[in-house]
């Protein structure tokens, strides 16, 4: 009503009022300024078996605050069913998500695929592109869309499950079915375009190549399950599986290990993760014997230094070559045969361009979300190659043993990714351990390090072999003469004495 004046506070502010009056109260002061310390006041305790009126409100405050709390604590404890469930679509972890020069690897360039990007205003003009690959998907795939879109709606329920309840809260099961219809026929044409001519849909090559790209961004993900059931659906169900295995296979920068699994997996960047880490093998191709074990639980308590750059390591007889591993992350460490103080440190040949740091990164972060359980194989094998790579010379000699296929630019450029890509990780602390305890003895070996650094000091180009070579020729020819004359020598003096 006019004139009366009305002020609604929450309950938590109303509590807030009532201990702050208790506090003032004790100190002895009221509203008025008046001393009242001399005076006692009672104090009322909220119990929980006190809900009568007039806080009824507050006990069911308290309640809910409470559900809440044994409700997380009930999700974050890990158990065996939890470890096995598929992890969701969401964010980007907090960690890497706030790091200043880390989101230009996470944001799309060109199109937002999934709930999480889509409407911003920077990726409405790739939504007509998204229309018209779904529209020849339908065409191609001898099916009514109103079919294909059902099959979508009816597994809403369960596709909803596969994000983070927080990237779908505003959109409702039509809109999020439509959107996931839309996105899911896009992406399978646009794969299949890759390998397959499209004379009727024209689009120019770099947004190709920046789109091939935001399907690989664990933002701008969708649950591999709805790209399977539209390939079900579809006549050219074939050449979709095919063309998804192609592009799998060519975004995998090197790895050739076939994917030996048959386990669904969560979405594209899950698949390329698992062709990337393979069998996921830490150990090198020949285990440590016991001797070797126990010699290098000795020396880690005096060294806990077990690699280093490539370059301190060619100096001390440790040569970098490649490996024939299937995995990417496969490293390990081998000895020299006819060179009996050299030791070879096997990488398996990756290859590096402009899409190599978005697919690191996104990898790490996909490694670090909360709900996949993992041994963190891509986030190691980051932190194991960066541990490689501090200068441009550490790069040009990886390129030169046939590591490194560089197609980004300079060799300081490649160095610079890798330091900036290495950076605030937290790998597997067992994580190439028996490579690392092989680096070790070898370093800790002194004779053959003496050997390593003198011939790399000493015979680091082809004209100081020679000038060596030619001053043991020398040598060998002066100690050949010296013997020859000494021989003369002594045949005269025999003779001598003889006469």
């Amino acid at each position: 009503m006019p004139g009366n004046r009305e002020h609604v506070i929450s309950v938590e502010e109303l509590l807030s009022r009532k201990v702050n009056h208790v506090v003032g109260t004790e100190a002895g002061e009221t509203s008025r300024g008046r001393d009242t310390s001399g005076l006692r006041r009672r104090i009322i305790e909220l119990e929980d078996k006190d809900c009568s009126p007039p806080r009824p409100a507050v006990c069911k405050l308290k309640k809910l605050r409470f559900e809440k709390l044994r409700k997380a604590g009930e999700s974050a404890t890990p158990n065996n069913a939890a470890q096995k469930a598929s992890p969701k679509i969401q964010r980007v972890p907090l960690l890497l998500r706030d790091h200043q020069h880390f989101d230009k690897y996470f944001k799309p360039r060109i199109v937002a695929i999934g709930p999480i990007h889509h409407g911003e205003p920077k990726y409405k003009p790739a939504e007509a592109y998204k229309l018209r690959m779904a529209n020849y998907f339908v065409q191609d795939s001898g099916t009514k869309d109103e079919i294909l879109y059902d099959i979508v709606e009816k597994k809403i329920e369960q596709l909803r499950k596969c994000f983070d309840e927080e990237v779908t809260k505003k959109y409702d099961d039509q809109a999020l079915a439509w959107m996931l219809f839309v996105d899911g026929c896009a992406i399978l044409q646009c794969i299949y375009y890759v390998f397959n001519e499209c004379n009727d849909f024209k689009i120019k090559i770099d947004h190709m190549a920046f789109g091939q790209q935001d399907l690989l961004l664990l933002e701008n993900q969708v649950p591999y399950q709805l790209l399977l059931d539209l390939m079900n659906s579809s006549a050219k169900k074939d050449g979709l599986r095919d063309s998804i295995d192609r592009f799998i296979k060519m975004q995998s920068m090197g790895a050739h290990e076939e994917l030996g699994t048959t386990e669904t997996p969560t979405h594209l960047l899950d698949l390329l993760r698992t062709r990337i880490i393979g069998k996921s093998k830490f150990s090198p191709d020949r285990p440590m014997n016991p001797a070797e074990t126990v010699k290098w639980h000795k020396s880690s308590s005096i060294d806990v230094q077990s690699y280093r750059n490539v370059q301190e390591l060619t100096a001390a007889g440790i040569y970098v070559a490649p490996s024939k591993a299937g995995s990417l992350t496969t490293v390990s460490f081998t000895k020299g045969v006819l060179n009996f103080y050299s030791g070879y440190l096997l990488l398996s040949p990756i290859i590096i361009d402009d899409s190599t740091g978005p697919k690191f990164m996104n990898l790490i972060a996909y490694e670090m979300c909360p709900d996949f359980y993992n041994n963190f194989e891509v986030a190691s094998y980051i932190s194991f190659l960066d541990s490689l790579i501090d200068h441009p010379s550490d790069v040009m000699e990886l390129r030169n043993s046939g590591i490194l296929h560089n197609l980004l630019g300079s060799d300081k450029e490649v160095a610079q990714l890798f330091n900036e890509i290495g950076t605030d990780l937290v790998p597997d602390p067992d994580a190439y351990q028996d490579v690392k305890a092989a680096i070790q003895i070898h370093y800790q070996t002194q004779w053959k390090t003496w050997i390593a650094e003198a011939l790399h000091d000493h015979f680091r180009s082809p004209w100081t072999i020679l000038a060596f070579s030619a001053a043991m020729i020398v040598l060998g020819l002066t100690f050949v003469q010296t013997w020859f004359s000494f021989k003369e020598d002594r045949s005269n003096s025999r003779g001598r004495v003889r006469r």
